[in-house]
């Protein structure tokens, strides 16, 4: 399964879209600062997450 995800910055209100294979994994990630460009946004939280069955069909979103 490969899912579209938003996060939303509980630090600056500021939302990231990203693309995953593992949602847990990824958002962890997120987190815990590994993220360039979501380091500074620490903590995030999911607003939306939606699967699909091929890597394909989210990069289309």
């Amino acid at each position: 399964m490969f899912c579209v995800y938003v996060l939303k910055s509980s630090k600056t209100g500021k939302y990231y879209i990203g693309q995953t294979n593992n949602l847990s994994e990824r958002f962890n990630s997120h987190n815990k600062g590994k993220n360039a460009s979501t380091k500074t946004g620490v903590p995030w939280n999911l607003a939306a997450s939606k699967e699909f069955a091929t890597r394909i069909e989210p990069m289309k979103v």
